[in-house]
């Protein structure tokens, strides 16, 4: 079977290395024992009800109980909007919609989010890249340099994984730049813990803007893979073309509807103050520890740092069931390790293994 394989796969995937998620690297543990501070999600697991009666039936497609309120948080247009499973599949079908396999590219902006890429090679579209600059701010000069060279331009604001938010008059420029040749996909996955920063307002004013939005984050609702494109009509309407029929489950869209509503926005902005106040107290007792550097910014819902004996520290809280995210392998982030904001307690914890560890060692030449 295994030639069988390998006469049919696609010769585009047979060198692609797959998305190390949070959940492959550390598959089959256990949530109740270990302190999961290493995908970004929120440490707060809220309730909701949901009703079956109607599970015998496919849902809507695109589900008004969800549309209209996410439209309404997000101040867009009802046309302006297309829910996904996760601003995963609005990648991917924003790839699908508009690059020709084997023909069309990509632009990314490493270090940044790692499906631009992976979702671009699996559907056999190129991917270029225009490394941020080392205060991980645009380089606007070799972005620009791939004018008609690119479809879209994928930008994580704020990006995962430096924390930073792009400067409103970089990402303008780059708007302008490519007004009549590439759509430009600003990720606003952590747009909550930035709100100020959001461009999903500006959709009138750039045609080819469009905004990935979603609730895994500061809604704490990773595991229902629920998000949002937000574009222009006309770009709605394509996307439309190549969506699978029932993308939207009906659990997902009641349990989305209800984090939606007036006091599940009131819940998910009590929960983001919370968590600000925490990154705060996380980065001053960080910043204590010897040879630590806090690198990026704080624009989400995680601290990127810089340590020498990055591996050594990242097994010492692994052993103590305590995971976070080595980012070591991304261009311009040697030795450098993510935490995820926890709870109160889960910080706590994190932050006496790192204390331990550290007594631990001999003195750093």
């Amino acid at each position: 079977m295994s030639e069988l394989v390998d006469k049919l796969v696609c010769e585009n995937l047979k060198a692609l290395k797959p998305y190390e998620s949070a959940r492959r690297i550390f598959a089959g543990g256990d949530s109740d024992s270990e302190i999961w501070l290493n995908a970004n999600e929120s440490p707060f697991a809220n309730d909701y009800s949901v009703d079956s009666s109607h599970f015998n039936r496919y849902p809507d497609c695109q589900p008004p109980s969800v549309v209209g309120p996410y439209a309404a948080y997000a101040g867009v247009q009802e046309d302006q909007l297309i829910v996904t499973r996760g601003a995963d599949e609005g990648i991917e079908l924003l790839i699908r919609t508009f690059c020709t396999p084997g023909k069309d590219s990509i632009l990314i902006c490493p270090p940044t989010y790692g499906m631009y890429a992976i979702s671009a090679e699996t559907c056999n579209v190129g991917v270029n890249k225009a490394i941020l600059n080392d205060d991980f701010s645009l380089d606007i000069a070799t972005i620009k340099s791939f004018k008609d060279k690119v479809n879209l331009v994928f930008i994580c604001s704020p990006n995962n994984p430096t924390g930073t938010s792009v400067d409103k008059a970089q990402l303008s420029e780059v708007l302008e730049h490519f007004a009549d040749s590439a759509l430009v996909v600003v990720d606003e996955a952590y747009i909550e813990f930035d709100a100020a920063n959001t461009w999903a307002t500006e959709l009138a004013q750039y045609p080819n803007l469009v905004v990935l939005r979603t609730l895994s984050k500061a809604f704490a609702l990773a595991g229902i893979r629920c998000g949002f494109t937000l574009a222009n009509s006309e770009v709605i309407q394509s996307i439309m073309k190549v969506i699978a029929p029932y993308p939207m489950p009906e659990p997902v869209a009641q349990i989305a509807a209800q984090a939606l509503s007036p006091k599940g926005l009131a819940l998910m902005a009590e929960q983001v103050a919370y968590l600000h106040t925490q990154k705060e107290a996380l980065k001053q007792q960080l910043a204590m520890f010897p040879e630590v550097t806090l690198v990026g910014d704080d624009k989400a819902n995680f601290i990127l740092f810089r340590h020498p004996l990055k591996q050594a520290l990242m097994d010492y809280l692994v052993v103590n069931s305590v995971l976070i995210r080595d980012q070591s392998k991304q261009i311009n982030l040697e030795n450098c390790l993510r935490i995820t904001l926890g709870n109160q307690q889960q910080n706590e914890k994190l932050l006496s293994l790192m204390t331990e560890f550290f007594a631990q060692q001999e003195p750093l030449a």
